[in-house]
C-alpha cells in the first residue's frame, strides 16, 4: 500500500504503549510528526478533538496537514497501540512489520495475544505499581509464558516484527526496574524476584532482552537514563 497521507503521532515518551508505535513507525521509515502529550496535564483539546478516551497513543492518517490540536475531519484517527501496529503493517507491507509467511504471521499474533491476556500485565501492574500480594510470582509466571514461545536464539520469527514492537517496551522496563529495585513492592521482594529472573530458568528470556536492547531498531527509541530517572521518582512506584 505505502504511505499516501500525512501521519501525526500523539504520544508520551515514557509510555510503553506509545513506545510500541514509535518503534513501528521508525521501522517502517514513515514520514510522521510527533505531538507530545503530558499525561499529568493533558490539554483539553486532546479529548475534544483527538481521542475522547484521553489515552495515548493515537495517530491520524490522511487529510491535509493541520495544527495538531485541530486535526482535519478528513484524517482517520486510530488509537490503541496494537491496533495501530496492525494498521502500520498494512500501510507499510515492505517494512515486514508482519511477516509475509502466514505461519509466521500467526506466530506473531499468538505471541502478542499471550502477552496481552496471560499473567504478565496483572503481575507487572501489581508488582511495580500496587504492591499486590503475590504479584511478583504472577510477573515471573507471565514472563515464563512468553519465554516458552521463543525460539532458541534471535527474534520470534527471525527478523524484528510487531512481536518485538509489542513486547520490547515492557520487557526492557521490567529489566531496568528489577535491576535498580524500582517499584512499590518491598525491597526484599524486589531482590527475590531479581534473583529468580537472573537465574537459569529465565536464561532464554534475558538473552532475548539483551538482543532487543542491542537492536538498532530499539536503541534509537530508548533513553534508559531518562526512564530510570522518571520511574525512580514517580509517585506510582514509591514504597508506602
Amino acid at each position: 500500500m505505502g504511505q499516501t497521507g500525512q501521519i501525526t503521532f500523539y504520544e508520551n515518551v515514557f509510555s510503553p504503549f506509545s513506545h510500541r508505535v514509535h518503534i513501528a513507525l521508525d521501522q517502517a521509515k514513515a514520514d510522521y510528526s510527533r505531538v507530545p502529550i503530558d499525561l499529568a496535564n493533558k490539554p483539553a483539546w486532546f479529548a475534544e478533538k483527538v481521542n475522547p478516551v484521553g489515552k495515548v497513543p493515537v495517530i491520524t492518517y490522511g487529510g491535509p496537514k493541520s495544527a495538531p490540536e485541530c486535526p482535519s475531519p478528513d484524517a482517520a484517527k486510530v488509537d490503541e497501540s496494537l491496533v495501530i501496529l496492525e494498521f502500520l503493517a498494512d500501510l507499510f507491507p515492505e517494512a515486514h512489520l508482519l511477516p509475509s509467511d502466514p505461519v509466521h504471521r500467526v506466530q506473531v499474533r499468538l505471541f502478542i495475544n499471550i502477552f496481552e491476556t496471560g499473567k504478565f500485565f496483572e503481575g507487572f501492574r501489581g508488582f511495580f505499581f500496587r504492591n499486590t500480594e503475590g504479584a511478583g510470582k504472577l510477573l515471573l509466571e507471565g514472563l515464563a509464558e512468553l519465554q516458552a514461545r521463543l525460539p532458541p536464539t534471535g527474534f520470534l520469527v527471525g527478523k524484528w516484527s510487531n512481536a518485538e514492537s509489542a513486547v520490547a517496551p515492557f520487557l526492557v522496563r521490567v529489566d531496568m526496574m528489577l535491576k535498580h529495585n524500582i517499584g512499590a513492592h518491598s525491597e526484599e521482594d524486589g531482590v527475590k524476584v531479581l534473583e529468580t529472573y537472573q537465574g537459569p530458568k529465565y536464561a532464554r528470556l534475558t538473552k532475548y532482552i539483551v538482543e532487543i536492547r542491542e537492536s538498532p531498531i530499539f536503541e534509537k527509541t530508548w533513553d534508559e537514563d531518562a526512564n530510570r530517572e522518571l520511574w525512580e521518582h514517580h509517585p506510582a512506584t514509591q514504597r508506602k
